[in-house]
C-alpha cells in the first residue's frame, strides 16, 4: 500500500477566521484530522474527516502531551494510505513542536507538508491593540517560551540579555511562571515600571487583557483570576493597548449565543456571532432531510407548465426543488413561464444564486405578509407551493380562500433531533449561555421538548430567549419558554439586532 501524506497545519490562535486558505484546503481533503485541545472546534466544520483530539496525560512533571504517541499515530494513519491533517494551535513551528513531528515523519519515510499558521504573538497582540513593533517603541521582537522542557537540567533563557533587549518581549505559555519571569527580568536590570500585559484567550470571545507595570503584573493577574492559554507581552508598545484595543470593543464580547438552526445551515449565524464578539453555541433542534420518496416531486416537476406561480417559503425549499430539477436532467429554463414568490430576502437571495429573480418578496418576512402581497395576483391561477413536511398552513388556506388553486409539494423533511449536543447542554446547565435565538415555531417547541422538565429552572436567570417573530414568540410561550425579546425584523439578523438592543439598554 502506498503511504498517505501528513499535513502539519497551523490553525491560528482561536479565531476560526484566521485559518489560512491552504489550511482550509487541506481540511476539506483530509481523511483523518488529529487536533490539539487549543484548536477551535468550529474548524472541524470544514472537514468530513474522522477527527481525533490529542489529550494530555499525567506524568512526573504534571500533565503533558505524549509526543511520541502522537508521532506514532500520525505515522500509522499515513501508512494506511490516508491523507492526515495534524491541526495545531497557532503555527506548527513556533513553540508547537511541529518540527519534532516532521522529523519523526521523515525518519519513517512519510511524505509531509508544513502549512504555516498565524501565531499567537501576532494575532493576539493585534486583537489587544498592541503593536509589537513601532517606530517610537520597538524595532525588534523576541519570542520566548515560558515553559521550557521539564527534562532540562538548566534553563537556556538568559534574562540579562533579555533585560537589555531593545524591543518587545513575548513569552508563550508562561502564566504559571509570571512572577518568576518578572522578578528575573527586574533583577537583571529591566526597570520595574516597564509596561507589561497578559492577554488571556486572545482572539476569542473570552479575550481579556491585563495591563500593569512589570513589577505589579503578577499580582494583578492573580487578583483578576486570569486563566490560560495566555501570552505575556513586555515593552513600551503595551502602552498603546487602551487606544487601539479594537477587538475588546466588540459589542457582544464575552456573550455566548445559542444557535438553534439546523447544523448544516448555521454558518452565517456562526460568522455573525463571531463578528460581534460573541461565542456561538451550536444547539440544532431540527435537521433538514431529503424526502424519502421523490415520485410525487418528480411527477409534479414534469408538469410545471400547468402552473402560474411557484412560491418558496424557505431557502431549503429553493435548494431542494431546484436541486431535484437538475438531477432530473432539467434546469431553470423549466421555470421560464412561472412567476416566483419568496417569503423573505434570505430565500430570494438563494433563488438569485440560481440566477432567478423573485417577482414578489413582502416587506415583512412572514406567511401573512406573503399572502397579502400575492392575493390580488393569483385569482384563478394555479400556485405550486414548495414546502417542508410540516409547518403552518396559513399560505395554502388563505390563497385558496382568495381564489387560487394551490398545490402543496413537500420537497424536504423537517425532522426533530433526539438531543442537543453534549457541549450545548452542559453550557445551558452551567448557566453559561446568555442568549438563545428561536427562529421558528417548530424550533421553539422542540427546544422546550429537549430541555424537558422545569424549563425555567433549566435556563436559570442568566439565559434569555429571543424570538424571530410574534408567531414564534407565541409558540415558545405556549411550550413554556419565557421569551425576553422579539425581533423587529423577522430574520436571524433581526435576532442579533434585538440582542444588541437589549444589551445596550
Amino acid at each position: 500500500m502506498t503511504n498517505g501524506k501528513v499535513y502539519l497545519v497551523g490553525a491560528g490562535p482561536g479565531d476560526p477566521g484566521l485559518l489560512t486558505l491552504r489550511g482550509r484546503e487541506c481540511l476539506t481533503k483530509a481523511d483523518e484530522v488529529v487536533y490539539d485541545g487549543l484548536v477551535n472546534p468550529l474548524l472541524l466544520r470544514l472537514t468530513k474527516a474522522h477527527a481525533i483530539r490529542t489529550c494530555r496525560v499525567e506524568g512526573p512533571d504534571g500533565r503533558r502531551l505524549d509526543q511520541a504517541q502522537i508521532n506514532a499515530m500520525l505515522i500509522a494513519l499515513a501508512r494506511e494510505g490516508k491523507q492526515v491533517v495534524r491541526l495545531k494551535g497557532g503555527d506548527p513551528y513556533i513553540f508547537g513542536r511541529g518540527s519534532e513531528e516532521a522529523e519523526a515523519l521523515l525518519e519513517a519515510g512519510i511524505p509531509f507538508e508544513v502549512v504555516p499558521g498565524v501565531t499567537a504573538a501576532t494575532a493576539v497582540t493585534s486583537s489587544a491593540g498592541i503593536s509589537l513593533t513601532h517606530r517610537d517603541d520597538a524595532s525588534a521582537v523576541a519570542y520566548i517560551t515560558g515553559h521550557e522542557d521539564p527534562t532540562k537540567t538548566k534553563s537556556t533563557i538568559d534574562y540579562e540579555v533579555l533585560a537589555r533587549f531593545p524591543g518587545t518581549l513575548v513569552f508563550y505559555m508562561g502564566l504559571h511562571r509570571l512572577a518568576s519571569i518578572s522578578q528575573s527580568l527586574i533583577a537583571a536590570g529591566m526597570p520595574s515600571s516597564t509596561p507589561a500585559a497578559v492577554i488571556s484567550r486572545g482572539s476569542t470571545s473570552r479575550q481579556r487583557t491585563i495591563v500593569a507595570p512589570l513589577s505589579e503584573l503578577s499580582e494583578r493577574v492573580i487578583a483578576e483570576k486570569v486563566r490560560p492559554p495566555s501570552l505575556i507581552v513586555i515593552g513600551d508598545c503595551v502602552s498603546r493597548h487602551d487606544r487601539l484595543a479594537w477587538f475588546e470593543a466588540k459589542p457582544l464580547l464575552g456573550k455566548r449565543i445559542g444557535i438553534t438552526r439546523p447544523d448544516a445551515q448555521a454558518d452565517p449565524q456562526i460568522a455573525r456571532a463571531i463578528e460581534l464578539g460573541a461565542e456561538p453555541v451550536l444547539m440544532p433542534t431540527i435537521s433538514i432531510e431529503p424526502v424519502e420518496d421523490w415520485s410525487e416531486v418528480d411527477e409534479t416537476l414534469s408538469r410545471l407548465s400547468e402552473y402560474d406561480w411557484l412560491v418558496f417559503t424557505s431557502v431549503n425549499g429553493v435548494r431542494a426543488l431546484l436541486g431535484r430539477l437538475w438531477e432530473l436532467g432539467q434546469d431553470v429554463r423549466a421555470l421560464s413561464h412561472l412567476k416566483l414568490a419568496c417569503i423573505g430576502p434570505s430565500t430570494a437571495a438563494v433563488l438569485a444564486e440560481y440566477h432567478l429573480r423573485a417577482d414578489i418578496v413582502p416587506d415583512e418576512y412572514r406567511a401573512e405578509a406573503l399572502v397579502e402581497a400575492l392575493k390580488h395576483d393569483i385569482v384563478g391561477k394555479r400556485v405550486l407551493l414548495a414546502r417542508a413536511s410540516r409547518g403552518r398552513d396559513v399560505i395554502p388556506s388563505e390563497l385558496n380562500a382568495a381564489g387560487a388553486d394551490v398545490r402543496e409539494l413537500v420537497v424536504y423533511r423537517n425532522e426533530d433531533v433526539e438531543s442537543l449536543p453534549a457541549a450545548a447542554m452542559a453550557a445551558i446547565e452551567a448557566g453559561e449561555v446568555d442568549w438563545i435565538g428561536l427562529s421558528s415555531p417548530s424550533i421553539a417547541r422542540q427546544l422546550a421538548s429537549l430541555l424537558s422538565g422545569d424549563v425555567q429552572s433549566m435556563l436559570g436567570t442568566k439565559t434569555r430567549l429571543v424570538a424571530i417573530s410574534p408567531v414564534t414568540q407565541q409558540a415558545a410561550e405556549e411550550a413554556g419558554l419565557p421569551v425576553n425579546v422579539t425581533a423587529a425584523q423577522y430574520t436571524w439578523d433581526g435576532i442579533f439586532d434585538a440582542i444588541l438592543q437589549a444589551e445596550s439598554d
